[in-house]
């Protein structure tokens, strides 16, 4: 398996390369040259596989550079039950008529991102070894991105990790979380404006390519097609357990604001997965629901960025939109090279002409919650059934409930447990969260953080202080 970029600058590479780089040397992302393909009798063959076994057999389709030993050791490390609070890993539960919720959130940081994030740390730690070489990741969080790639890499060898968050824009206990860890090669960042004034100043300073050579950046935002790889796991996992034959198709319903969650959904399609709809939720922030209902998109600058309940989904500009629109412009590297051309030029992407296959032909319908449809439906949700969800996860569920279809499962992706929202929760139904016994104390842990500007060189100067070299 090699990969290329999708703006077709960049000579095909194997993953361990891709692995250690971030953005692709055009300033592209970097994408399969070929997608491998799923028949009905492999689904069938996995349907009693452990997570571990599932996230193997899968994997091991992207990695083929690192030996199928060593990559069934890895996954079994980054899936073992100790690391989670739910023996399957990722639990399938019923939540009403018509939909269930894949529990992604039973990780170390309560939240989806700690999936993909358990497999970069063992994944990033064996690769550098074996190269006898150092890697300073470099991140944008707001807010669990940054916890769950900081307590995957807490302590790991050769990398130290820089994760830039926005000032104020997250919850208490998503700083608490990032804040509170104390080890050497965590530094945490938090920036003067909003989440994407963050993502710019890594897509700037990793787009300088002197500087990145020179410090070795790498990304574990999911810019990192290592994160979507592991994320495509999940997809197959709940298809497997919500379905009987190979034939059933089911619907997924995915929160999202960087669109990487959703666009392991579209690969586990293309993969063969017999996805019916991809549900794509967003909050006020609905930059993604505009184009999917519009075929325009059009980023908003920060001051237009609302600061909402849903807070992880405060993102204007998804960094992982380029890699659909590879697809949606015929994996024409050229074309895509001139579409992102024309968005710094414009502000924005009109692509109306193909806005009928973003349903027909890839599958996408799409949605948006506000702050009253969020706090109502964790409150419908809780008197029905005595389940809490997260505010992300309500968005998700609130926009599902119009595109459950008779005799076709319905899947909402849980993005986080309640206890990081306990503000919204507490509002929604006027009890606390439950929190995890061994994170009571969180709040009341000393942290550890470095105010700067949103400035990208004060942040290089930063890097160049602290960096593994």
């Amino acid at each position: 398996m090699k990969y290329q970029s999708t703006r077709g600058g960049m000579a095909p590479q194997p993953f361990s390369d891709i692995l250690l780089e971030g953005l692709a040397p055009d300033g592209g992302l970097t994408v399969p040259v070929a997608l491998p393909t799923i028949t009905p009798d492999q689904l069938d063959s996995w349907r009693d596989h452990s997570y571990a076994e599932l996230a193997f057999e899968i994997l091991q389709l992207f990695i083929t550079d690192v030996p199928a030993q060593d990559l069934r050791s890895l996954v079994q490390a980054a899936y073992d039950p100790a690391n989670f609070t739910h023996p399957d890993i990722v639990p399938v539960k019923p939540l009403e008529e018509g939909l269930m919720l894949l529990g992604l959130s039973q990780g170390p940081t309560l939240a989806f991102k700690d999936i993909a994030m358990q497999f970069l740390g063992q994944v990033f730690e064996y690769v550098l070894s074996r190269r006898a070489t150092t890697l300073n990741i470099l991140g944008a969080t707001s807010g669990d991105t940054g916890s769950a790639a900081e307590y995957a890499l807490r302590g790991k060898k050769g990398v130290q990790v820089f994760m830039l968050s926005p000032k104020g824009r997250m919850s208490a206990f998503q700083r608490a979380q990032m804040y509170s860890l104390q080890d050497d090669n965590i530094h945490n960042l938090a920036i003067e404006g909003v989440f994407d004034d963050c993502q710019d100043i890594v897509k700037t300073l990793a787009g300088d390519l002197q500087f990145k050579e020179a410090y070795h950046l790498g990304a574990v935002n999911s810019i990192n097609w290592a994160r979507i790889a592991a994320q495509i796991v999940y997809y197959f996992w709940g298809w497997l357990r919500s379905t009987q034959q190979s034939s059933q198709s089911v619907s997924f319903a995915v929160p999202t604001g960087n669109f990487g969650n959703i666009l392991a959904g579209h690969l586990a399609r293309r993969m063969g997965l017999p996805i019916h709809r991809l549900v794509l939720a967003t909050n006020e922030n609905n930059v993604l629901e505009e184009f999917f209902r519009t075929g325009v998109y059009r980023p908003r600058q920060a001051d237009h960025t609302h600061a909402t309940s849903s807070p992880s989904m405060d993102i204007s500009r998804a960094s992982n939109f380029e890699r659909f629109v590879f697809d949606l412009l015929g994996q024409d590297g050229d074309r895509v090279g001139a579409a992102w051309a024309q968005l710094a030029r414009d502000g924005m992407l009109d692509l109306s002409e193909d806005q009928a296959r973003l349903c027909t032909e890839f599958g996408f319908v799409a949605g948006a919650s506000s702050h009253a449809d969020r706090l109502a439906t964790i409150r419908q949700l809780y008197q029905a059934t005595g389940i809490i969800i997260d505010p992300h996860t309500a968005d998700g569920v609130h926009v599902a409930r119009d595109y459950v279809e008779d005799g076709i499962p319905m899947i909402v992706l849980e993005t986080a447990l309640p206890a990081k929202f306990a503000e919204v929760v507490q509002e929604a139904i006027g009890i606390e969260a439950p929190v995890p016994a061994h994170l009571k104390d969180l709040s009341n842990l000393p942290q550890k953080v470095v105010n700067l500007p949103g400035d990208a060189q004060r942040v290089a100067d930063y890097i160049r202080q602290h960096a593994a070299i």
